[in-house]
């Protein structure tokens, strides 16, 4: 494949992206240079230190190499070190260990055995150490190295000299190396990591995840040198202010230098893809004592404004200059927020459902086939462009670890709204080990503040996730904390400790076949009667919620059908599908088409009575190994092939225009009358109108019996329809089909389906 420099920027127009805004929040310039030298601006030089680098282990913290005899990727993981590391990644967490205790596959004395360790490392190492040289570009007054993002643990030696350390996994840090770069001649740059979560202080998050097999090394986004004049602009925010046609922005400016400063803050927005000017230019004046870092806000007009969306992903970019310093960020003009009242979000002032899916890269970082494939461009433009788009999704969970920047700003430019989980996962702690207690809630503050920092000018970041499935005292505190930071007033989600805020979501899994799966784990007083499909005519909205309340919902996890790549049940399914295809009828095939299926109707009844705000299959990008837990419906990982069955039934199941056929039991008798319930919603901003039509289809595609009726729903309104239908005499296996075709658009019906054997009335009958 064709991997491009990651380093935040491209000379596509349609993936353009850009250099920092400031030293966060990656805005992006679409007219930049080449590695070695570029200016971003007037007064800023940055230079990307991607690419190929010297790689070595070892096990002290102080064991420095003298030499370096293997090469790794940066952006990318030491796994792709060449030549190959014995036993990298080979770590299994507390977390995973008591899973396994608990399914029965390690024993407690083993376990116990851990004592207050935070895992088992499999690997002779402690520390990888990255290594390159570079040439600095011309003097200047102020230099400054960027790493995105790296694990676990970084600390950094230019020339010898130790620079600094920072131990968060999933934030970005800036180091002034000032005073140990040289201007003339050769920069030798050292940059330790951790091999393993291990290594790390035990108050710093290193993730969270009972069902993580392997934990990946590497420094896993840009590293840049970035050189400018002072004042410095460290930090530019833009919060649309959609009522008043205007960006507030907040730049916060810092002095390196030993005398104060006067200087203007100049602002002004153009269009991104374009670069028409789309405001007029602002400034003001500002004094800066030495040492001294102040923020300030102005703001910055834009008439007539065109908002951002999934359907119109428009992009603006505003230029910060100083005396020394010049940034550009982009941004767009959008708000989303939740409301209680309503229990719906609404995007840019209209009520908006979510439509979408997973993504769970720090677990796919453990695929055997991973690779480069999380940097590679063309990949990463059909896993988040073509197939959602394909699939009708418009949003994302980036669930139990942060991604790379880059995916952020495709997120930006093709239109999706992220849900962007932290990586912290506890569990409950009533049912076990408290794992909660680990966090360190004035270390999480930290964390958080500097995930925000990194991702807050992002228009797809729609919320902000502290956790998955967690019960964590304390934490609302935390968000409430940081909260204010956010000028954009993202909405927040709490996992199970319930809402933070008044209008924020809650979110809620509802996996339908866990007792059927993992029943028999279960004492056998305590356990509930496993889940029948036709269960699902009986319900109307969610089961056993784990957060009761009224606050909008959000369903970003549904299922428990897990199949591996070749269609082999994963540790979670291994009990499940001899129930569901009993004797010879579990094959490969069957299992992949029966998985599709029921996720596929599964799919449409969460949508159908609008119970959720937004509805996420879990999941979409995932590892896939005999070992690992869950897995996703890929069917070869490097070229993104989904697996037909679940390709054909999902795209059906999300589409805006989504149909519910209200039955699912497995039989009917032949020459009886039967009362069928369709529900359909809309989830566009536009009334719909056509024609329904329920009807029997047999194995050769041929209708035997229907009906028809007309159907009309309001914009972002949901309907349901009846039908009383003769059953038709013959016997045998058919589809029961409700088929919504819209007046606008004949080519594209909805199609929800069941499969369904007619069966002849018995003497007994």
């Amino acid at each position: 494949m064709n991997r491009r420099e990651f380093l935040g920027w491209s000379t596509s127009a349609t993936l353009g992206i850009g250099l920092s805004s400031g030293l966060h929040g990656e805005p992006r310039q679409e007219e930049t240079p080449e590695l070695e030298g570029g200016t971003a601006g007037a007064h800023r030089t940055t230079i990307a230190l991607n690419g190929q680098w010297d790689i070595e282990d070892s096990v002290s913290p102080d064991a420095m190499p003298s030499e370096y005899t293997h090469k790794t990727p940066v952006p990318g993981l030491a796994h792709s070190a060449v030549p190959a590391f014995p036993d990298v990644d080979q770590f299994q967490s507390r977390q995973l260990l008591y899973n396994l205790v608990e399914q029965g596959r390690l024993s407690q004395a083993e376990y116990d055995k851990l004592g207050n360790a935070p895992g088992i490392s499999h690997q002779k190492r402690n520390y990888f150490w990255y290594h390159r040289t570079f040439t600095a570009p011309a003097k200047n007054q102020v230099a400054l190295l960027r790493i995105n993002k790296a694990q676990f643990g970084t600390l950094v030696f230019l020339n010898g000299v130790r620079i600094g350390e920072h131990d968060p996994c999933f934030t970005s840090v800036t180091f002034d190396i000032t005073k140990a770069i040289h201007w003339s001649g050769s920069n030798e740059l050292v940059v330790r990591i951790g091999a393993h979560p291990g290594v790390l202080p035990p108050h710093v998050i290193a993730g969270t995840d009972f069902e993580k097999n392997r934990w990946t090394p590497g420094i896993y986004d840009n590293v840049t040198l970035m050189t400018m004049s002072n004042p410095v602009i460290s930090v530019v925010q833009v919060a649309p202010r959609l009522a008043q046609s205007a960006a507030l922005v907040q730049t916060e400016l810092h002095n390196y230098a030993d005398h104060a400063i006067a200087t203007k803050v100049t602002q002004q927005a153009f269009e991104w893809k374009s670069r028409a000017r789309a405001s007029a230019r602002i400034e003001m004046e500002v004094d800066i004592a030495a040492g001294e870092t102040k923020t300030v806000t102005q703001l910055l007009p834009i008439p007539k404004a065109h908002l951002w969306s999934p359907e119109d992903p428009f992009l603006y970019t505003v230029t910060t200059s100083t005396s020394g310093d010049t940034a550009v960020t982009c941004f767009g003009m959008r708000d989303f927020h939740f409301d209680t009242v309503t229990q719906r979000a609404y995007l840019n002032g209209r009520p908006y459902f979510l439509r979408g899916s997973n993504i769970t890269l720090h677990r796919f970082f453990e695929d055997p086939d991973v690779g480069m494939l999380p940097w590679d461009e063309e990949w990463l433009h059909r896993l988040l462009i073509t197939i959602p788009k394909q699939m009708h999704w418009n949003a994302f969970r980036f669930c139990i670890g942060p991604v790379p920047d880059r995916w952020l700003q495709i997120a930006d430019e093709a239109g999706l709204l992220i849900e962007n989980e932290y990586f912290v996962w506890v569990g409950n702690p009533r049912s076990g080990e408290d794992f909660s207690k680990q966090y360190n809630l004035e270390e999480m503050t930290t964390e958080y503040t500097e995930w925000m920092r990194d991702n807050w000018n992002h228009p797809s970041v729609a919320i902000w996730d502290a956790s998955n499935e967690s019960w964590l005292p304390g934490f609302a505190d935390v968000i409430n904390k940081v909260r204010p930071l956010d000028l954009s007033n993202r909405p927040w989600e709490n996992s199970y400790n319930g809402p933070a805020g008044s209008n924020d979501p809650v979110e809620d899994h509802q996996y339908l076949f866990i007792v059927t799966a993992m029943g028999d784990l279960w004492s056998s007083k305590n356990r509930p009667p496993d889940f029948k499909l036709q269960d699902m005519e009986s319900m109307f909205g969610p089961r056993d919620s784990a957060n009761k309340t009224a606050h909008a919902m959000i369903l970003n996890e549904y299922g428990w059908l897990w199949l591996n790549r070749n269609g082999s049940p994963t540790l979670l399914t291994q009990r499940l599908y001899p129930k569901l295809l009993p004797g010879d009828k579990n094959t490969t095939e069957n299992r992949l088409e029966l998985q599709a299926y029921i996720l596929g109707g599964e799919t449409e009844f969460w949508r159908a009575y609008r119970h959720y705000a937004g509805v996420l299959h879990f999941v979409y990008l995932t590892a896939s190994d005999p070992k690992g837990f869950t897995a996703d419906s890929f069917q070869d990982i490097k070229t993104l092939e989904l697996n037909p069955y679940f390709a054909k039934e999902m795209e059906q199941a999300f589409k805006p225009l989504g149909v519910y056929l209200d039955f699912w039991h497995p039989t009917l008798t032949t020459g009886q009358r039967h009362r069928f319930n369709i529900a359909m919603v809309n989830d566009e901003d536009r009334s719909r109108t056509g024609k329904l039509r329920l009807s029997f289809a047999d194995a050769s595609e041929k209708e035997i019996a229907g009906d028809e009726v007309p159907f009309s729903i309001e914009p972002l309104g949901a309907e349901t329809y009846s039908f009383e239908m003769k059953v038709p005499e013959s016997v045998g296996s058919y589809s029961l089909r409700a088929i919504a075709t819209p007046t606008d658009d004949t080519g594209n019906p909805t199609i929800s389906h069941r499969d369904i054997v007619l069966e002849a009335e018995t003497a007994a009958e």
